[in-house]
């Protein structure tokens, strides 16, 4: 019993980190540092509309191993990479491919905007 309630609290911890994380920020970007060509593209685009990610970069997060296999859990939209991972007003948007995908098709303003990340 003690092992599996310690499997739900590692769990648990790196779920609520995601969740007030997300819930108390207009945008969260999880990222990696260095050269993961992917993150560097979402976070340009984010500066480039004007919009400043809180941005966790798992490669220094003391959880972010962690971390990252709750996001996996997230990413069940068939995407193969998780990171970068992007939620726009405390909910899930989805990788690089949706945030992109978003971007191109129009709807990604109107999100930053009702999100309070954009004012114009």
């Amino acid at each position: 019993m003690i092992g599996s309630e310690l499997g739900r609290m590692n769990l648990e911890y790196p779920y609520e980190i995601v969740k007030q994380l997300a819930s108390s920020n207009a945008v969260v970007l999880f990222s990696t540092s260095g050269s993961d060509c992917m993150c560097t593209v979402a976070k340009r685009l984010l500066l480039g509309l004007g919009v400043a990610p809180i941005t966790i970069e798992l490669d220094h997060h003391v959880a972010g191993p962690d971390i990252q296999a709750v996001l996996s859990r997230l990413a069940v939209d068939g995407s193969r990479q998780p990171i970068p991972a992007v939620f726009v007003g405390g909910k899930f948007l989805g990788g690089i491919e949706t945030l992109i995908a978003s971007h191109i098709n129009g709807t990604l303003i109107p999100l930053l905007k009702d999100a309070g990340a954009l004012w114009l």
